[in-house]
């Protein structure tokens, strides 16, 4: 059944300041060639510090080994899928702190509790595949329009 809640569209109030505070382009093809070359590593620590989440803990999150992230320290640059991981962390957090009108530490304590919504699980625990950062992003979405169920 389709409904005008289902999927999650974002709006532009405070993306272009959020995108520009990482050091990544909002949308479009920049963003895309910026990915598909591999995130530069001096978006990783803007995102961490900005999320108020430690550096490892993100790491965590998105699935970065230790090793690997000292790697990507030297090299200077993430991996495709890493950076893929990166971004749909930092499009949780901007579109959770939307939902949250702007309150940082809110979205974040939203993105780290269990959720009913998401079958108890963490919203930053979704950001792994498509498919369950799609389901966040819809259940946001829900959120900021009223809808529960």
């Amino acid at each position: 059944m389709n409904t005008p809640f289902e999927e999650y569209k974002p709006t532009a109030s405070h993306d272009a300041n959020f995108w520009r505070q990482i050091g990544l382009p909002a949308r479009g093809r920049e963003l895309h060639e910026r990915l598909h070359e591999g995130m530069a590593y001096t978006v990783y620590p803007k995102l961490a510090k900005l999320a108020g989440i430690e550096q490892k803990a993100l790491a965590r999150y998105v699935e970065i080994p230790p090793a690997t992230l000292s790697r990507r320290v030297k090299s200077g640059r993430f991996k495709v899928a890493e950076s893929d991981r990166l971004y749909r962390f930092a499009e949780l957090f901007r579109a959770a702190t939307e939902l949250f009108e702007g309150d940082t530490s809110s979205a974040r304590d939203w993105l780290l509790k269990p959720n009913y919504g998401l079958g108890e699980r963490r919203p930053i625990e979704m950001i792994t595949t498509s498919a369950e950062f799609q389901t966040v992003l819809n259940l946001i979405g829900r959120l900021e329009h009223g809808v529960t169920s």
